[in-house]
């Protein structure tokens, strides 16, 4: 079992994809709590030269509180992260966490059917690029 899904994306610039999976994550009920930009970080912290990298950390607050309420620790695995990356190719490949596979390791069955709708959700929201 893979810890994310991924797709690679043609003839577009990362900013493109980042507004376009931003948009495909609100359809989805998620917004975007943080971005950032990971080559201008390690750049500006130590020096570090790598290709664009951005980590967009989503929330879809009805779901998020459900996994609260079931799990009071559960915030240590929020938000969903997003990736948009620029690969050698030049391509764009965006990759998000499957929450199924991270809260495997929470021994706390209720939040089996909130791993599940979140899921489907990013499924759709990666699927749909």
């Amino acid at each position: 079992m893979s810890y994310y899904f991924s797709k690679v994306l043609k003839g577009k610039d990362l900013e493109q994809v980042t507004n376009y999976v931003i948009d495909k994550m609100k359809l989805e009920g998620f917004g975007v709590l943080t971005q950032i930009d990971m080559k201008a970080t390690l750049k500006n912290k130590i020096g570090a030269d790598i290709k664009p990298y951005i980590i967009l950390g989503a929330c879809h607050p009805q779901f998020a509180y459900e996994a609260l309420t079931q799990e009071n620790k559960i915030g240590t695995m929020l938000p969903c992260n997003f990736i948009i990356q620029e690969l050698e190719s030049g391509e764009i490949e965006v990759a998000a966490v499957d929450p199924i596979a991270s809260m495997i390791s929470v021994e706390n069955s209720k939040l089996g059917e909130v791993a599940q709708a979140v899921h489907e959700k990013i499924k759709i929201i990666i699927d749909s690029l």
